[in-house]
């Protein structure tokens, strides 16, 4: 799961000296909100059913949610919010804006396919950054590797890698997204976001970053695993 101790302070070295400078695009503050309204949405549902089952002495009731995103569980949320997460994927990674917006439509296919299975605080940034991920490898021409994802998410890469498959397969690999469907993903997160009652238009486009200094983080299931390795 994503830890909640401190964040080691080490760095990975790239050649070039120089980070560039961006502003997040306005895609990563809609898909935080949503999410975080979901999530905080989901994660008191959860508490509810958990009281009511104790009351009834049931046990077990975390199954009784569903087990189709259990490879995406830690043991306690992260200390990482959602919106700082997304803006260290974007910075690091290089991917286009859209990959939000598709890695967003995984998430919300899986909440449809397995509505059992809620995005919860202990699950929401595995997913992230699996979605980003597979987003990727999709729409940019050119892409970081999975252990470059790990080491910015904040996991290994052997588990980045268990978590593509899974989601792949929880998918039915059905990662296509039609230009219709992420238009109207993008039209449905706009009208999320209401700025002096005027719509805040989501970029289509691809924006660049250049990764340079990247802080490790951890989201490993217990605060004695080690950090990933730097990639050479």
């Amino acid at each position: 799961m994503l830890a909640t101790g401190d964040y080691p302070t080490h760095q990975i070295q790239k050649s070039d000296p120089a980070q560039a400078e961006t502003t997040p695009p306005r895609v990563l503050t809609i898909i935080s909100s949503v999410l975080e309204k979901l999530v905080a949405r989901n994660d008191k549902l959860v508490e509810v059913l958990s009281k009511q089952l104790d009351g009834l002495n049931c046990h077990g009731s975390s199954g009784r949610l569903g087990k189709s995103l259990h490879a995406f569980h830690g043991v306690r949320a992260p200390n990482i919010s959602i919106p700082k997460y997304l803006e260290r994927i974007y910075k690091y990674t290089n991917c286009s804006p859209s990959c939000f917006v598709v890695g967003y439509v995984y998430i919300d296919r899986l909440a449809h396919k397995h509505p059992d299975s809620l995005v919860v605080s202990l699950n929401v940034h595995r997913l992230l950054v699996t979605s980003v991920m597979v987003a990727s490898k999709l729409l940019d021409d050119v892409h970081y590797n999975n252990a470059v994802y790990a080491r910015v998410g904040g996991v290994t890469n052997a588990e980045l890698n268990r978590l593509e498959l899974e989601l792949l397969f929880l998918l039915d690999f059905g990662v296509t997204v039609s230009s219709r469907v992420f238009e109207s993903y993008c039209l449905h997160l706009e009208k999320e976001i209401l700025t002096d009652g005027v719509e805040q238009q989501i970029e289509r486009g691809r924006s660049p970053v250049a990764m340079d200094d990247v802080t490790e983080i951890s989201v490993e299931d217990t605060q004695s695993c080690s950090p990933p390795q730097a990639v050479d």
